[in-house]
């Protein structure tokens, strides 16, 4: 059963080792995922599904990551002494693979490296819940639609599931709000950040999958093909989706957003 799911940006100067000083100019996502990770441990979750940009995408097809055990760090970013483990949930991922084949696109990978997209994020949120099982998930470059979809199916196996399961869609937003932002500025980043947070709140999940593709494009954003996957999972549910926070003092867009469940 679905217990729990946020939407968390996974920027590594979140993490204190990396971002030392910087932490404060974003202290807002910060004391958020804070947030959020009480919320979470309130919901119990036996497992944890993270969709992540950042991990093996294959351009024509959805990827689930199971291993025996998944390990993180951040050496990448100069930090040596920060390292998590967590356990595999094979059961769950044996059984969405046998629901979604023959509809969309899935492939089973086996990679113990965690991605920082899916590092980050459960470096704040699973403080308390050592020993968790999680389930490392990779969106694809189908259309926005078939993620959609996806998330749908998924959907149907988290509702079958006697485990509590929550679900992290984790990215970041526009890339380009600033002029030192990492894809160079565009007047389409703070505007599509923007767009998407109303829609996300008016629950317009229709018009998120429609986006201009040229706005979608110019805000060279990681994020939203995660989330449309989560708001497939949330098809049918009735929540309320609530901003906890929103910056990007850094030229990229933080969101951290849970949805509360009616």
């Amino acid at each position: 059963m679905l217990v729990f799911s946020a939407i968390c940006p996974h920027p590594p100067i979140l993490i204190p080792t990396i971002g030392k000083d910087n932490l404060d100019k974003i202290k807002n996502t910060a004391e958020a995922m804070k947030k959020l990770e009480t919320d979470l441990y309130a919901s119990k979750p036996d497992i944890i599904i993270v969709i992540s940009p950042h991990g093996e995408i294959i351009p024509d097809a959805f990827c689930l990551n199971l291993n025996t055990k998944y390990n993180a760090n951040f050496e990448q970013f100069g930090d040596f002494t920060t390292k998590m483990e967590f356990r595999s949930s094979s059961l769950l991922a044996m059984k969405i693979k046998e629901r979604i084949e023959g509809t969309l696109p899935i492939v089973l990978t086996s990679i113990e490296q965690l991605d920082h997209g899916i590092g980050v994020p459960l470096f704040y949120l699973t403080k308390h819940l050592k020993g968790i099982e999680i389930l490392p998930i990779c969106y694809s470059f189908l259309d926005y639609q078939s993620h959609f979809e996806f998330g749908q199916l998924l959907k149907k196996e988290i509702a079958k599931s006697e485990k509590r399961i929550a679900v992290i869609a984790s990215g970041d937003m526009s890339h380009a709000l600033t002029e030192d932002a990492p894809a160079r500025y565009s007047p389409k980043g703070a505007e599509f950040d923007k767009k998407f947070i109303q829609l996300l709140q008016r629950k317009d999940v229709r018009g998120i999958i429609k986006m201009d593709p040229k706005l979608i494009d110019k805000a060279a954003e990681c994020g939203l093909r995660s989330f449309i996957i989560l708001l497939g999972i949330l098809d049918e549910y009735k929540y309320e989706p609530e901003v906890y926070s929103y910056e990007g003092p850094f030229g990229v867009g933080y969101l951290v957003a849970n949805f509360k469940f009616l």
